[in-house]
């Protein structure tokens, strides 16, 4: 459910950004979230169809871009990005831990019609 909160807000700045640019309508907004965020695309889509209408966002295209999570070895002392399953280092083996380099989530650009 904290898809419908996140997804007002998306369409909140990216209108306002639109508008400020002078733009007539949003063709595309580009999304970027880590790997490990727990944020569903398709309820943000669903959302985004229902919360867009009536702004310049109605219509627009999402495309969802994830980040790898970045994982530190504290026994070998490799960074390495996150194993298809699991968190094992690939060098020794070990379990990482989550660098502080987490992409979070974020608009991270878009296409506006002049």
């Amino acid at each position: 459910m904290h898809e419908y909160s996140i997804t007002k807000q998306i369409v909140k700045m990216a209108d306002a950004e639109a508008q400020t640019a002078g733009g007539k309508r949003i063709l595309e907004i580009r999304i970027a979230a880590g790997e490990l965020s727990t944020y569903v695309d398709e309820s943000i889509q669903m959302y985004f169809d229902i919360i867009s209408a009536g702004t310049l966002a109605q219509g627009a295209k999402l495309v969802f871009r994830r980040i790898p999570a970045e994982f530190f070895c504290g026994q070998c002392g490799e960074n390495f990005i996150k194993p298809k399953s699991g968190f094992e280092c690939p060098k020794c083996g070990n379990v990482g831990s989550r660098t502080e380099n987490e992409a979070g989530f974020y608009i991270e650009s878009l296409e506006v019609e002049d």
